[in-house]
């Protein structure tokens, strides 16, 4: 008998703890290569018997168990693999054992009391990192009896888990889940006011997991171009949220300042550009959203981005963040007559033209 194959037994919960404890230490140095993780997925039963043992009694095996499915759900490989078996589970057993692994993450984060809350919001931004998994896990997510309201809440919150997990991994979560219209619609509901209370985020400098999966969410959210207006209407706002990371601590004029968003208007000499090139690069990505409309142009230009963009530019080093601001500079310094169109996105670009554009690029980049 292969020698994954007997682990099985000793991973049932009812095995004696130490038994029980060596087994899953082996199967969890398994998960740390790639090699290991494959040879896993041809055990499914090893797979449910390790989201059964997230629900253990035992503080240490719990641990030890989701940790292994976190590594396992890094792959695609392997969150597809527990997606089809949460699938296929139905209500918990006699035994009160669930196998539905997005049901069980979704009720860790949720009980305040959970030690598994940050492990399980690992495994969550795991599973949903896939475009193609994601609209099947939101229906899972759907049919746990949680809202997304309150799932929003308990991210939201100061602090939500008493036993001192702060949920940031939510973040990218909703990033992923944002790629799904599904999502989107409940983001951008305009009676709900849900990305007004993700909008501070993109300044919590105490974590750059939950600010980079909510500058990720805003970004997938502008994708959607009928909803720019409101986004930079006063109700939202959003142009504030994303230029002020870019922000520096240079002086402007009183005629420059006027013009800028209150929020940017004389800023501290300690202001301090958001660090990460990354969530740099997906801020600059979202102006360019907004910049798809006549209208959102229009806004940008006279809430004065460019001279965030020029001074931004002085500071920036890396060749693909400052291609990126200067993607969005030289649509904001055009006149509506250069550029012709109200709607950028209407523009049909032959592949052979994208190929060209993309190599252009590449080529600016080597070139700087």
């Amino acid at each position: 008998m292969e020698p994954l194959q007997e682990l099985i037994q000793y991973l049932n919960p009812n095995t004696r703890l130490d038994l029980k404890a060596i087994a899953l230490e082996h199967v969890l140095s398994v998960t740390g290569t790639s090699e290991g993780r494959e040879l896993l997925l041809k055990h499914p039963d090893l797979l449910t018997q390790l989201i059964v043992l997230t629900q253990d009694s035992s503080v240490a095996i719990s641990k030890d168990a989701a940790l292994a499915l976190i590594n396992i759900t890094a792959d695609e490989a392997g969150a597809n693999a527990f997606l089809v078996i949460s699938e296929m589970s139905k209500e918990p057993n006699e035994a009160k054992h669930d196998y539905n692994l997005i049901g069980v993450c979704i009720r860790c984060t949720m009980d305040k009391e959970s030690i598994l809350a940050d492990p399980c919001c690992m495994i969550l931004s795991n599973m949903t990192r896939s475009l193609h998994l994601v609209d099947r896990i939101i229906t899972l997510i759907e049919n746990t009896g949680y809202t997304w309201d309150s799932i929003v809440a308990a991210f939201t919150a100061k602090q939500y888990n008493n036993a001192g997990a702060k949920l940031h991994y939510l973040g990218p979560f909703f990033s992923n889940l944002s790629q799904s219209p599904r999502v989107r619609r409940y983001l951008l509901d305009k009676d709900r006011s849900v990305i007004q209370r993700l909008l501070p985020f993109t300044e919590y400098m105490d974590s750059i997991v939950r600010r980079g999966g909510i500058v990720g969410t805003l970004k997938n959210c502008c994708f959607d171009v009928d909803n720019h207006e409101w986004l930079l209407s006063p109700e939202v706002d959003i142009l504030s949220y994303i230029l002020l990371p870019l922000a520096g601590p240079e002086e402007f004029d009183d005629e420059d300042n006027d013009k800028l968003p209150i929020s940017l208007q004389y800023l501290p000499e300690t202001k301090e550009r958001e660090p990460d090139l990354d969530i740099r690069i997906m801020l600059l990505e979202t102006l360019t959203q907004l910049c798809a409309t006549k209208k959102g142009r229009e806004i940008l230009r006279e809430k004065n981005t460019y001279i965030i963009l020029r001074e931004y530019h002085k500071w920036e080093q890396d060749k693909n963040a400052l291609l990126a601001c200067e993607k969005v500079v030289d649509i904001l310094i055009r006149t509506e007559e250069e550029i012709g169109l109200d709607n950028l996105k209407d523009v049909e670009v032959p592949s052979e033209y994208t190929e060209k554009f993309h190599k252009m690029d590449q080529e600016f980049i080597n070139s700087i």
